[in-house]
């Protein structure tokens, strides 16, 4: 989800970059250091574990709460965190070593044992609750796919444990981030399913109470007063509201009752910049937008007609129209899986023009396919949570595919993305489904990995091509990062092939804050910087 004073072998500097639209933060240090900023989330789809977070409403959370190895900044570099240095001589055994002094908000210390006990429980796959972080851990010595792992992992003291992986690993300082590599205190171990409620982190925010968690509606964090990292919070605290409607946030933000909102539903698309002409944010962000055909589903498994089918939905889809009438320009048609704003990242890659609307080359592909098996009066359907202003992108790319192809298609709403995300990762979907990643570490590996490789953490279409999982291994492997996007772009062309997952188009960051606050800056990967935030 995110090195000064670390040694990386052979890794180039990433970079991001990204423009305000109006009038941006103005920059104001004054502020009430008590306030309490109020911000929009969504319900979390498990309990606030972090390895356990794979997605954006409980991911902003954990992130608050713990405190990784290093941090991200606004731009996708980082800054060491917890971590004094993180070296190696071969990309291959890595030596990290811990600043003194650290805490948990329990009081207890953080120490290497905090890190490598908690690395161990989440690559685990018969910790229950945790199966979808296992992979994260996949390229460590130790890691097993089908049980208990057993990592390589030495404690050396209190401060430094040496890490072994089983391939060199030119990014990995680059992953240690992300919310899968926090540290847990001792007190986790006795109930997970508690702490899952009532979480102990590091970081710069912790829980107000216990009980601070009030499902379906909310979440209320108060500074951690003895963190003294790169986030130190300007501001007293968040309260996260979990909204249903993309639209009665907004209103929220009209009507002084939300402080700043990350996400604008498509009815102010036409008016949010004039509504908040100071206080709005238009710029690129590490954001994929697409559409999940699962191989499970019947005349789209990985056989030919599988292909064919799917090779047509996509070039049904006018992409251009929809960026343009239901996005009002904040969408950009994607032409791979990752995101521009990702070093990289290219949109010139080989079969790329089953990317492009092409009515007649479409109904042709989907007669080839029907020759194989008939689809007769088959619904092709799209699920979608209906609390994530979807609808009206969904009814439009439905009616792009039904008119190309002359099929029936339509939306399938959810109530709530947690009921959406129970299904898609449960493997329950009788259709196509949105989806989409925000990347939890600035490499176009983060993007393919955990989507579609074999086993992949949030593989919910369960694609699985054994060319595909070598290119990223090799990728993974390569001895620097421009030989490693090389690999991760031939990986590309052998999806633009298959299309698991069917790329709609790159999201922007569009939101808005009250002008009662100040300091407003949104990331890389599209979640405000909360920690600067003044009132």
């Amino acid at each position: 989800m995110g090195l000064g004073a670390i040694a990386v072998v052979g890794t180039a500097a990433l970079v991001l970059t990204g423009c305000a639209s109006g009038g941006g933060s103005d920059d104001d240090t004054s502020g009430d250091a008590s306030a309490i900023i109020t911000t929009n989330g969504t319900e979390p789809e498990n309990p606030l574990i972090p390895s356990d977070t794979t997605e954006t409403g409980g991911g902003r959370i954990v992130t608050s709460i713990f405190a990784g190895l290093i941090s991200y900044n606004a731009d996708g570099t980082t800054k060491n965190e917890v971590a004094e240095s993180i070296e190696s001589d071969d990309a291959t055994v890595w030596t990290i070593t811990l600043k003194d002094g650290w805490k948990f908000t329990d009081g207890t210390d953080v120490t290497a044992e905090s890190f490598t006990k908690a690395w161990n429980w989440a690559a685990s796959f018969d910790n229950a609750a945790n199966s979808s972080g296992a992979s994260f851990f996949d390229n460590f010595v130790g890691y097993d796919d089908t049980a208990q792992s057993d990592l390589d992992l030495t404690v050396d003291s209190d401060t430094q444990f040496t890490v072994t992986l089983k391939s060199p690993e030119a990014d990995f300082p680059l992953r240690l981030g992300y919310s899968a590599y926090s540290p847990l205190p001792e007190s986790f171990y006795a109930d997970p399913a508690a702490f899952g409620e009532n979480p102990v982190g590091n970081g710069p925010y912790m829980l107000a109470s216990e009980g601070a968690w009030t499902h379906n509606q909310g979440i209320k964090l108060v500074t951690n007063p003895d963190y003294d990292g790169n986030r130190k919070p300007a501001n007293g605290g968040l309260d996260i509201n979990f909204y249903t409607s993309l639209d009665s946030a907004y209103a929220d933000v009209q009507g002084g009752n939300l402080d700043v909102l990350d996400q604008i539903g498509p009815a102010a698309f036409q008016t949010y910049q004039s509504d908040f002409p100071d206080t709005n944010v238009n710029q690129p962000a590490a954001v994929f937008q697409g559409m999940t055909i699962p191989q499970y589903l019947a005349h789209f498994g990985d056989d030919e007609e599988g292909k064919l089918r799917r090779q047509a939905i996509s070039m049904a889809i006018n992409r251009d129209d929809v960026t343009k009438v239901i996005f009002q320009g904040t969408r950009t048609p994607a032409k791979d899986w990752t995101s521009p704003v990702i070093p990289g990242y290219s949109d010139d890659l080989e079969g790329e023009d089953v990317l492009s609307y092409d009515a007649d080359a479409a109904k042709d592909l989907w007669d080839q396919a029907d020759a194989i098996s008939p689809y007769g009066d088959t619904v092709f359907t799209i699920g979608y949570n209906s609390d994530g202003g979807h609808q009206e992108w969904v009814d439009a790319t439905t009616n792009s595919i039904a008119s190309t192809l002359g099929i029936k298609a339509e939306g399938k709403p959810y109530a709530t993305f947690a009921e959406f995300r129970t299904d898609a990762s449960g493997g329950a979907m009788t259709g196509a489904f949105r989806s989409g990643w925000q990347a939890d570490y600035p490499s176009l590996y983060n993007f393919l990995y955990p989507t579609m490789a074999t086993d992949g953490s949030s593989n919910d279409g369960k694609y699985s091509n054994p060319e595909f999982d070598d290119l990223l291994a090799q990728g993974s492997a390569a001895s620097d990062v421009d030989e490693a996007n090389g690999y991760y772009q031939q990986a590309q062309e052998i999806l633009l092939e298959d299309l698991p997952i069917v790329p709609l188009w790159y999201a922007n960051v569009n939101g808005v804050w009250a002008d009662t606050v100040s300091n407003v800056e949104y990331g890389w990967d599209s979640v405000p910087l909360y920690s600067q935030i003044t009132k």
